[in-house]
């Protein structure tokens, strides 16, 4: 693939233009006026959002999707609404972009190649728009969605007009990327295929690490020299020195920990994790700055706001301007998202799949729960790969869980070979937790909650696959009964 990403008015061709990280690059682009075009085999509310903004959306990955790039096409193009995706006055072949989830056998792909256009990963192109901008990248194993998206909120409020690209979606900015019109970019970096080598951004900000993409990467080694390696490529590097890994493999320039008793430029006293939220008294190298207020849960959201803290003092905003900004940030989607409350039973929705994501998340929702609630947690491993790795680990993640309800593992594209199942990861969970339920299929979770699911139960689906597929049919059924009563 060619890393040389043209911004001069050749036209970009994303083949799975709908997923999170594709769409957020698609949709900047578009937004700076350059001819944009995609496909994506299953039409969303992203694909149609971009096509309202002027992006060209081809509904299968077909060959034929380029067509209208074949020289000889474009040689006799009469321009109009449509057709402006080749470019009034430029008959480049585009600039291809594929995730990694794209392979060698796609028909669009062998397209591509065959008339001879570059093909750019997703993350070049995230990498020359890292280089384009003052950036602030947002990498590590867990929280970089949760972080990123809070340290971009906290600049919008401040009034720094940041573009703004992320890994989930968020209310304030109505999805998961915002062009703005000032120096700034905050964009969420991802370590899962090492591509985060290529990223160079003036702040960059380590959350932790860990093992979590075995498909990728053999050994934690392997992850941290990743990380080494984008380290070295940050002008200033903030860090988490409560990971290990990162207070012991990396030097942050800027550091920061939940620890008053560390040396971290910034830490926290006086904390109160509270089932509405989180208060905190933040210190900056010894000197008290003021009171953090968040809506976010836990202690992991508290790390990640201090990061955010330390991102906007290394910008040299006042402190009263950026606790303003984090204390009304409300998070991004599946990230500990209500998703509704019917019949006394309250329904949220996550995107952990890890299992210290699980724990994290359990223990936000146990502190949430009033008592005598119960915790339900409703989990779709995600990846065979991962699943088996970290097969003990995740049997002991649910502690904070009072039921377990588990189904068959989400592919993500891997090739099942045979080696574990969602019934042996329930299994092993079983020998840890006494209530851990297994009903393989979404359908089977969906009628099986409706029998069990009780008046003050606090139902949490994990997963970052479609198991959030199930949370509006469960509430649609108990709304049903609801309205018949009423």
């Amino acid at each position: 693939m060619s890393n040389s990403v043209d911004f001069s008015g050749r036209p970009f061709h994303f083949i799975g233009i709908g997923g999170i990280g594709m769409s957020a690059l698609a949709y900047v682009l578009t937004k700076r006026q350059f001819p944009v075009s995609g496909s994506d085999l299953r039409p969303n509310h992203i694909t149609h959002k971009l096509e309202s903004i002027g992006a060209h959306i081809f509904g299968k990955q077909e060959a034929s999707n380029l067509e209208l790039f074949r020289p000889q096409v474009l040689a006799n193009v009469v321009v109009n609404s449509e057709e402006q995706l080749a470019g009034t006055t430029n008959s480049k072949l585009p600039q291809v972009i594929c995730s990694t989830a794209i392979n060698t056998n796609n028909l669009e792909y062998k397209a591509a190649l065959e008339l001879g256009c570059p093909i750019l990963h997703r993350s070049d192109v995230l990498a020359a728009l890292i280089a384009d901008y003052y950036s602030i990248a947002v990498a590590g194993t867990h929280g970089k969605t949760t972080t990123s998206s809070m340290i971009g909120y906290m600049l919008l409020q401040a009034d720094l007009d940041p573009t703004i690209l992320v890994g989930g979606e968020v209310n304030a900015w109505e999805g998961n990327a915002r062009l703005g019109q000032s120096q700034y970019l905050v964009a969420e970096a991802d370590e899962s295929d090492g591509s985060l080598v290529k990223h160079a951004p003036e702040i960059g900000i380590i959350t932790n690490i860990e093992l979590d993409h075995p498909d990728h990467y053999d050994t934690l080694e392997e992850v941290v020299e990743t990380f080494q390696t984008f380290a070295k490529g940050c002008k200033t590097l903030i860090g988490s020195i409560d990971c290990a890994t990162v207070r012991d493999r990396l030097q942050p320039t800027i550091s920061y920990s939940l620890h008053s008793d560390t040396d971290a430029d910034y830490t926290v006293t006086n904390i109160d994790y509270r089932a509405d939220g989180t208060t905190a008294l933040v210190w900056e190298r010894g000197k008290a700055l003021g009171v953090l207020n968040l809506r976010l849960l836990s202690r992991h959201n508290l790390s990640n706001a201090l990061a955010a803290v330390a991102v906007g003092r290394a910008l040299g905003l006042e402190f009263g301007e950026i606790a303003k900004g984090i204390a009304t940030f409300d998070g991004a989607r599946r990230r500990f998202e209500f998703r509704g409350e019917v019949d006394g039973i309250t329904f949220i929705d996550d995107y952990a799949h890890h299992p210290s994501e699980i724990r994290a998340t359990l223990a936000a929702a146990r502190l949430q729960a009033r008592p005598g609630q119960r915790v339900v947690a409703i989990f779709q491993p995600h990846r065979y790969s991962r699943t088996l790795t970290f097969l003990e680990e995740f049997a002991q993640s649910f502690s904070h869980a009072d039921l377990v309800v588990l189904t068959d593992i989400y592919s993500a594209g891997e090739p099942n070979l045979g080696q574990i199942t969602g019934e042996h990861l329930t299994a092993e969970i079983a020998k840890q937790h006494s209530q851990v339920v297994y009903q393989p299929t979404l359908s089977s979770v969906r009628e099986f909650l409706l029998q069990t699911l009780r008046r003050g139960d606090l139902a949490l689906f994990l997963g970052a696959g479609n198991l959030n597929q199930v949370i509006p049919e469960v509430i649609t059924a108990f709304c049903e009964p609801a309205k018949a009563t009423s």
